[in-house]
């Protein structure tokens, strides 16, 4: 473990009157501005509650306010959640993937489930300090150690599956995360200032959820249950519905984009607890997106994790004002963010399963990629029983490719039905870098430092920059990485005449690179937007 390590001063634990964000949040608070829902809270001293920026209550006088980074530090601080704005309710924050540090590192994983799963010594263990280095640095710089922001996860999770769902409420309780009921209960009265069953009473949602139990009246052998998901307007759900529809697995994935107003988008999923599958639809109405995700797992614990990969994969805490705002300011790309405001950088459910993709799909078309990989998922992945249409398959673990993929021969013929067909080094890359993952020598996760990430792929045969970078953008949420090498690049940028046509590729690699620069921190979300001019016209409407 790591001890070293100094923890950074606390410049984000609290904000009050006199701090250099103060005035900035204050006025964002005044304005009731929905862009900074999810992003800080507001504290009252007197009243004792915490609000989101956008709560319609009377603006309270600056003396009386203090702002805090997560609804953590604000309720470690005795704060209760108000019940006119629901704080909880809002989209997460985008500052853990901006962060590179141990702090946003640690929020990755915790939302995902680590605490409750491993406990704060698994935590530690994955970040490679000791748990008294981590409590230190999460307290200075959001607040709250560990187990607070885990808590506060789990209220978060449980507010949402008491107004979405028809779940019991011992149900709720675990499938956000709970120990016990009676954990649950003193959670819901503390942060909420209620009781789980008035909370749902209040705001109960529309949809209900199924469970398939047992003859004693146990917990649900399966459970299914459906959920809104929140998501910071605009949102381009146009663009990550078709970038995930022309990558889709059969059997694996499913797709169906023929109403324009009304997008789904459904796969299988491996989780902690087993095997499950979900189903997300965005529905359009007038200029807003709104988008919902059924979920079919099982076991209750599933919920909380497949529901914060979901929300990975789809990039709905991104802060869309922000990053079409700053990449206006190019006037080579302030036309194609006026076309398509709100863009998304589509995400990963499972990390694996990316580092496999993206090693199969570098330097051949999307759809041969997906031609592989179907095969692939054919021949070596689970058969998979789902009630949700075109899925069949749960796509193959490392495990399951080590054991399914033969190791080609120097110098032998390659078998015409193997498995994957690519070329003998390929598939021997491909299976040292599965070998890897299955050991533990190479760590693809939530919670990895993004540079080391960098120098232990680029270590490996067959992978260079480009798949790297790829990898970080889409497995760490990384929104500024740049695919140094990528032609669909040139092609977008020559689209906008940010290029000349006649430019050389390796000139035309190095300016736009230079270029890019001024771009930072937001180049992931710069790169979707050439990736989309590089598209013929048809495709690009």
């Amino acid at each position: 473990m790591k001890t070293d390590q100094r923890p950074p001063r606390g410049t984000y634990s609290a904000c009050t009157l006199g701090h250099s964000l103060f005035n900035e949040r204050y006025r964002a608070i005044d304005a009731r501005d929905v862009r900074f829902d999810g992003q800080f809270f507001t504290a009252v001293s007197s009243t004792g509650i915490y609000c989101r920026p956008s709560c319609p209550a009377r603006t309270p006088k600056p003396e009386n306010v203090t702002f805090y980074p997560t609804s953590a530090a604000a309720q470690t601080a005795g704060f209760r959640a108000c019940k006119r704005c629901f704080p909880e309710a809002a989209p997460g924050t985008p500052e853990w993937n901006l962060r590179h540090d141990l702090a946003g590192r640690a929020m990755r994983l915790i939302l995902d489930g680590i605490v409750d799963r491993e406990g704060v010594e698994g935590l530690a263990s994955r970040l490679g300090y000791s748990v008294r280095h981590i409590h230190r640095v999460l307290v200075s710089e959001l607040g709250a150690g560990p187990l607070s922001l885990a808590r506060a996860r789990r209220a978060q999770s449980a507010r949402t599956l008491l107004v979405d769902s028809d779940l019991a409420l011992a149900d709720v309780a675990f499938a956000a995360g709970f120990g016990s009921v009676r954990q649950f209960n003193i959670t819901i009265q503390e942060v909420f200032a209620t009781t789980p069953g008035d909370l749902r009473a209040r705001y109960r949602g529309s949809l209900q959820s199924e469970g398939l139990r047992d003859e004693t009246g146990g917990r649900p052998l399966t459970v299914r249950l459906s959920v809104d998901l929140p998501v910071r307007q605009p949102f381009d759900a146009a663009g990550v519905f078709t970038f995930l529809a022309a990558r889709a697995v059969a059997g694996v994935e499913a797709a169906d984009l023929s109403a324009p107003a009304c997008l789904r988008y459904a796969r299988t999923l491996l989780l902690p607890g087993g095997p499950g599958a979900v189903e997300v639809t965005a529905t359009l109405t007038k200029t807003t997106w709104h988008v919902r995700a059924r979920l079919e797992l099982a076991t209750l614990p599933d919920v909380v994790p497949a529901i914060a990969r979901v929300r990975r994969l789809l990039d709905l805490d991104a802060d869309p004002v922000a990053i079409d705002t700053a990449l206006r300011q190019d006037p080579a790309l302030a036309p194609l963010v006026e076309r398509i405001p709100g863009i998304r950088v589509p995400g990963a459910v499972d990390p694996h399963e990316l580092v496999i993709r993206a090693l199969v799909g570098q330097q051949i078309s999307v759809a041969a990629a997906r031609t592989h990989l179907g095969r692939l998922a054919a021949r070596t992945g689970s058969d998979y029983v789902s009630t949700l249409s075109g899925l069949t398959r749960l796509f193959p673990t490392v495990d399951q490719i080590v054991a399914g993929i033969p190791e080609p021969g120097n110098d032998e013929p390659l078998d015409p039905d193997r498995p994957l067909r690519l070329p003998g080094q390929a598939i021997r890359a491909l299976l040292t870098l599965s070998r890897a993952l299955k050991s533990g020598q190479l760590t693809v996760d939530v919670g990895v430092d993004a540079e080391t990430l960098r120098e232990q792929l680029l270590s490996r045969p067959r992978i260079g920059p480009w798949t790297a970078a790829y990898i970080a953008m889409r497995v760490l949420g990384d929104p500024d990485a740049w695919l140094y090498g990528d032609v669909a690049l040139i092609a977008g940028a020559k689209g906008i005449d940010l290029l000349q046509h006649d430019v050389e590729k390796v000139a035309g690699h190095r300016i736009l690179a230079d270029r890019a620069t001024h771009w930072a921190p937001w180049r992931s979300y710069a790169v979707m937007h050439l990736w989309r001019m590089s598209e013929p016209e048809p495709a690009r409407r």
